[in-house]
């Protein structure tokens, strides 16, 4: 980044602090100079700021994040006051400013480092999306209890992560139900009969033509009309959200699949040929390597479809537990905090279920020309 607009953008955030001390912070709070701790923080953080600002480069983003973390602390201490939560002033938010901003600038200057050893590179991929989402829940944080937002609208990250941490054994349940029962189950029936098909309209070209039009088809049919007529056919259990899951795998498959049993080049069919490989050999040895790509990019695709599949399907009936079921009961009861703690749930399996899919794509394809450095 560049040191003159890292310097600057600290030196702004050391003015925001300032300003915080001179403006209120809420109608009926003291100001910030009468808390002791409070100030220090702000103070401590202010110097911090001013350092960065002097070094202006890779360094920088050292003080300058302690800084941000320093300003976080004092601002979240007080919004413990029930005078600033829901009528916090200026001063409050001159707060607010300076630890976003720099942890804006911390988070540029951290992704903008390059040529770095591989473990080190590897430290700062992970370090620069963390750093980006605990600034936005904290944003999310000091936004909703500072402009006082009811939780029925919108409840603070704090109030999610506190009924999830109370909730471990009902969010278990629901995960068992719709994750283990619903999605991996639904997922490999759908994406196992998405790859045979494939192989067997690579073999036949008939059925190639004929199926790509029907994927075409069925994937553009809304999943609020097939869920019902699932829960009618296999009943309210886990089977019925297992049968949607499967079937919205189903075509991504397909459709990738075949792609890739085409992807082999015509010298490498040559190649088979001259030595009289049979079918079953041309398959495994030409035609499924080729198309490990594609195939990955479907179970990538799926991991995605799969869940949000079977949690809408559990709108439509479902026993007493699961994610979706959670979500429809929890919203009705106006408990939204139980409904973020469900929301969460999904998306940290979504992304568990996708990462692991991907390390299995990078360890089967390491030789695709997309993996070389």
């Amino acid at each position: 980044m560049d040191p003159r607009k890292l310097r600057l953008g600290f030196l702004v955030a050391t003015g925001a602090i300032a300003l915080a001390f001179l403006s209120p912070i809420a109608p009926e709070s003291p100001r910030l100079l009468s808390q002791s701790i409070i100030s220090s923080l702000c103070i401590g953080a202010g110097l911090l700021f001013l350092l960065a600002a002097a070094l202006a480069g890779q360094r920088a983003t050292i003080s300058g994040f302690a800084g941000a973390l320093a300003v976080a602390a004092a601002s979240l201490l007080l919004l413990r006051d029930p005078a600033v939560a829901g009528s916090a002033r200026i001063g409050f938010w001159m707060l607010v400013l300076a630890c976003w901003l720099a942890a804006a600038l911390c988070v540029v200057n951290l992704a903008a480092v390059r040529d770095l050893r591989r473990e080190r590179q590897r430290v700062f991929d992970v370090l620069v999306p963390l750093m980006f989402g605990a600034t936005v829940f904290y944003l999310w944080e000091v936004g909703v209890r500072g402009f006082g937002v009811p939780p029925v609208l919108l409840p603070p990250p704090s109030a999610a992560a506190a009924r999830f941490a109370g909730s471990l054994s009902i969010l278990a349940g629901d995960f068992t139900q719709t994750f283990i029962r619903g999605v991996l189950i639904g997922y490999v029936i759908g994406c196992g009969a998405g790859l045979a098909v494939a192989i067997l309209a690579r073999r036949f070209s008939f059925l190639g033509r004929g199926l790509l039009p029907l994927g075409d088809f069925f994937s553009a049919l809304p999943l609020v009309g097939i869920a019902p007529i699932m829960v009618m056919w296999f009943g309210f259990d886990w089977p019925s959200k297992a049968a949607v899951v499967a079937l919205v795998t189903f075509f991504p498959m397909l459709v990738n699949a075949i792609a890739g049993l085409s992807a082999a080049g015509h010298i490498e069919r040559d190649l088979m040929r001259s030595y009289a490989a049979s079918h079953r050999q041309s398959l495994t040895k030409l035609y499924l390597p080729a198309a490990l790509p594609f195939i990955f990019n479907a179970l990538k695709i799926n991991t995605t479809l799969a869940l949000i599949g079977a949690i809408v399907a559990e709108f439509f009936g479902t026993p007493t537990q699961g994610i979706g079921f959670r979500i429809s009961t929890e919203a009705g009861r106006m408990s939204i905090d139980m409904v973020w703690a469900e929301i969460a749930l999904a998306a940290l399996a979504g992304m568990a279920f996708y990462g692991f899919v991907a390390l299995a794509d990078r360890a089967a394809t390491f030789w695709h020309p997309s993996y070389r450095t």
